[in-house]
């Protein structure tokens, strides 16, 4: 397939004539193509198609297709139907009133080539790049970052069908590959009358004996199925197949291989107290979604998939009217970042602030939540001149969480002596930097001596030893770490952060809008795929209701909903 860069094509008269007098206050997707045709070139793509072959659709086309498909949370059968029947999209995509459109399989090829040349976000850039340019998106200004779990597109497994419908994917695989090697080396009418139906709970054994047999049972299969593979005589293409390399993984974190005292080799089921299992991180769920992690939060959410982060510019129109003299412009979405679902809220931050200064519109308040800090990255982001305005953790020490003795505030630190003085006016033994989890410590010590005759010592430690251990960030971390203390206990802050709450608002758009929480496709790059399409359909809304001034939204009369949107708008 080859591609002829032309962007979208020009609206026929007679479509645009049959449009007009159908819609003649405009749709959004009609708004869409008057004002931002240029977003949706195809020249970015030209490296994900050839310059020889059949000439294919237009990606600037497809790409719009695809917006205004999550702009009303379509399918791909839906969508495509959408560009034959709906005169407002035939007008936004320049085609005649008689053409038939195309198949929607084009849809999920065209997504399937952007994940694979990594072009995920060129329209998201594109469109936040224009809004740059007509002065609606600027850096310096204020924005705010939340998350939302993202559910993935396979069905939760647990440890036992994993490792059977790990086996069964992988003869699938064999039986299309290599159906010639397969009956060599397994029982095909065996196999096939054990793994033919899908693996799942309710048609296991309800007896647990039973159960754990064939658990034993998938383990082996799949055992002497990958040393068959990666035996010497094996056909080595074999081993280049997915799935195999899948069950290979899953194999090794669901069983443990062992002799016993009779010198057997037993096949066993991997338990957490004693042989381990792999950490979440690395742990496959699905062997059809490889990508997709078990996290939870709290003690009630616990789910397979992913997570993701939406930050928004959230200046207040009051501000920017008064900066600008003019009307202030809608919030919009400046960046969409996408991981599995065990990265942790303050992995983030960085990846965050860093794509919103290459993009020009670093912020000069960043607003998040707890999740998000740490010492350094307080310090760091305020090096490159953005400001988070963040509630930090607190003081986790035994004397603080009850209120009561010396916390490390009691403690008055010299730095350039590199000792430290309690509340008795004893000064500490040791100063030992150190690294803990990677990142850069001091570990202060006082010595025996001086703690155990100390009249203040049960205020101070309950140490077996009988001595007070402190373990401080470097000064620069340390000081922005007090100094945000000190600053969220404020009432002048707490009204400040309220900002941030309309984040979730946006959230709650996404969700309502483009069904962002559950993932549609599987693979991480295919999700993050789905969620700057939806970030981008969620500006061209907000864009379309400020073009036509629908973002004050006069007529709504309930004063609740009005509240929730000025807290999204």
């Amino acid at each position: 397939m080859s591609m002829r860069p032309k962007g979208l094509p020009e609206v026929p008269e007679q479509t645009a004539a049959v449009a007009r007098a159908a819609f003649p206050r405009g749709s959004l997707a009609m708004r869409v193509r008057d004002r931002l045709a240029e977003v949706f070139a195809d020249e970015p793509f030209a490296d994900a198609f050839g310059v020889r072959g059949a000439p294919g659709l237009s990606p600037g086309v497809l790409c719009l297709v695809t917006v205004l498909q999550f702009a009303e949370d379509l399918t791909d059968r839906q969508a495509a139907a959408m560009a034959v029947r709906a005169i407002d999209w035939k007008y936004a995509l320049g085609t005649e009133l008689t053409d038939t459109g195309f198949d929607a399989s084009v849809l999920s090829r065209f997504r399937a080539r952007l994940a694979r040349h990594g072009m995920e976000r060129v329209v998201f850039d594109r469109l936040l790049e224009h809004c740059k340019v007509e002065g609606l998106v600027a850096a310096g200004g204020k924005q705010r970052t939340d998350s939302t779990h993202v559910i993935s597109a396979v069905r939760d497994l647990n440890r036992m069908e994993l490792a059977g419908e790990s086996v069964r994917a992988a003869l699938e695989a064999l039986a299309v590959a290599a159906p010639s090697w397969l009956a060599g080396q397994v029982d095909v009418a065996e196999f096939a009358h054990r793994y033919g139906p899908r693996v799942d709970g309710w048609r296991m054994p309800s007896s647990q004996t039973k159960r754990d047999r064939l658990a034993q049972v998938f383990g082996q299969d799949a055992l002497a199925l990958c040393r068959a593979v990666w035996a010497p005589d094996a056909p080595e293409w074999i081993r280049g197949i997915e799935t195999l390399r899948l069950l290979r993984q899953v194999l090794v974190q669901t069983y443990y291989v062992h002799t016993d005292t009779r010198g057997r080799e037993v096949v066993k089921k991997r338990d957490a107290d004693d042989e381990g299992v792999p950490p979440g991180q690395l742990r496959l769920a699905s062997h059809y979604d490889p990508d997709a992690r078990w996290a939870a939060k709290g003690e009630e959410l616990f789910w397979m998939g992913y997570k993701v982060h939406l930050t928004e510019t959230c200046d207040t129109p009051a501000e920017a009217e008064a900066e600008a003299g003019v009307r202030a412009a809608p919030n919009l979405i400046t960046d969409v970042f996408t991981t599995d679902a065990t990265v942790p809220d303050v992995k983030a931050t960085g990846p965050v602030q860093r794509r919103l200064a290459e993009h020009g519109v670093k912020p000069g308040e960043h607003y998040l939540d707890s999740g998000y800090p740490s010492a350094d990255l307080i310090t760091t982001a305020l090096e490159r001149g953005i400001r988070m305005v963040t509630p930090v953790l607190l003081d986790h020490s035994a004397q603080a969480k009850a209120h009561t003795g010396f916390d490390k505030n009691a403690f008055a630190i010299d730095w350039k002596a590199r000792q430290v003085r309690c509340p008795a006016g004893k000064r500490s033994a040791h100063w030992n930097p150190v690294k803990q989890h990677g990142a850069d410590a001091i570990v202060i010590t006082f010595s025996v001596l001086t703690c155990r005759p100390c009249l203040f010592r049960k205020q101070c430690t309950s140490s077996a030893l009988g001595r007070r251990m402190l373990t401080l960030r470097p000064r620069e971390p340390h000081e922005a770490l007090v100094r945000a203390r000190s600053e969220q206990k404020t009432e002048t802050w707490k009204a400040k952060y309220a900002l941030r709450a309309g984040v979730e608002g946006t959230i709650n758009q996404a969700l309502d809008i483009t069904g962002m929480r559950r993932a549609r496709y599987r693979g991480l790059p295919k999700v993050r795929l789905q969620h700057s399409f939806s970030a981008t359909a969620l500006n061209v809304i907000r864009l379309d209701a400020y073009w036509t001034g629908h973002d004050q939204h006069h007529t709504r009369s309930n004063r609740l909903k009005h509240l929730a949107y000025r807290l999204t708008a």
